[in-house]
């Protein structure tokens, strides 16, 4: 399949309206029945053909009617304001999954998103901690977001939760944690307690740049 070259390693947070664990994570139906998501990424290392793409934020907001593959869903872009014209465009090719083959995560998206709202181009603060399950992505007027440890009810006590991937199309491997992200675009909703999650990303062209047993080695994970 002919196209561009690229390359992304970063981090991922994501939010949605499940309960914790998100059982679209696993082909099965969103416990309301729909979706109302946020997910944003950050990249630490990443190129488009000679285009360098490096720290570098893009973050979107989603809403599905049923289960992702159901389709018709509706999605809004927002891209990191820092981004020069060569850097929008190919973010924008790779956001698009234009050449990417069948069962790559941005073709998955393409296909299933049918209405694309105008995208924003603004400020995006994005803080990750993978250890501390905690994370944030704030941006002014559109975006207010934070990941933290899921609290036992009874106790308390921080409680773990790890979704293990080996032949993931997003990850390999997520800290699942209790998100709370409020959005004011497009697509509006307000998330208190609900499913998030944390997850090294890398991916290509091809799809995942990683196998399950690279990613481990890479990132020392049990």
């Amino acid at each position: 399949m002919a196209g561009k070259n690229w390359q992304i390693e970063g981090r991922y947070v994501e939010y949605c309206n499940c309960d914790y664990g998100c059982p679209c994570e696993t082909m099965a139906n969103p416990t309301y029945g729909f979706c109302t998501a946020l997910v944003a990424f950050k990249i630490d290392n990443g190129w488009c053909e000679d285009v360098r793409l490096d720290d570098l934020a893009v973050a979107a907001t989603a809403y599905t009617p049923r289960a992702l593959h159901h389709g018709q869903g509706i999605m809004q872009p927002i891209l990191d304001e820092r981004a020069n014209e060569a850097q929008r465009e190919a973010l924008f090719y790779i956001l698009s999954g234009a050449d990417q083959p069948v069962g790559t995560v941005f073709q998955i998206f393409s296909a299933v998103v049918e209405t694309i709202k105008d995208p924003i181009f603004a400020k995006i603060e994005f803080e990750w901690d993978l250890e501390k399950r905690r994370a944030r992505v704030e941006i002014p007027g559109v975006i207010r977001a934070h990941s933290e440890p899921i609290r036992n009810p009874v106790t308390d006590r921080d409680e773990r939760i790890i979704l293990v991937l080996p032949d993931g199309w997003m990850f390999h491997e997520a800290e699942n944690a209790a998100g709370f992200a409020k959005s004011m675009g497009a697509i509006k909703f307000d998330l208190n307690g609900r499913h998030s999650s944390l997850a090294h990303i890398a991916w290509n062209q091809n799809g995942m740049l990683h196998t399950f047993d690279e990613y481990k080695r890479k990132f020392g994970r049990p």
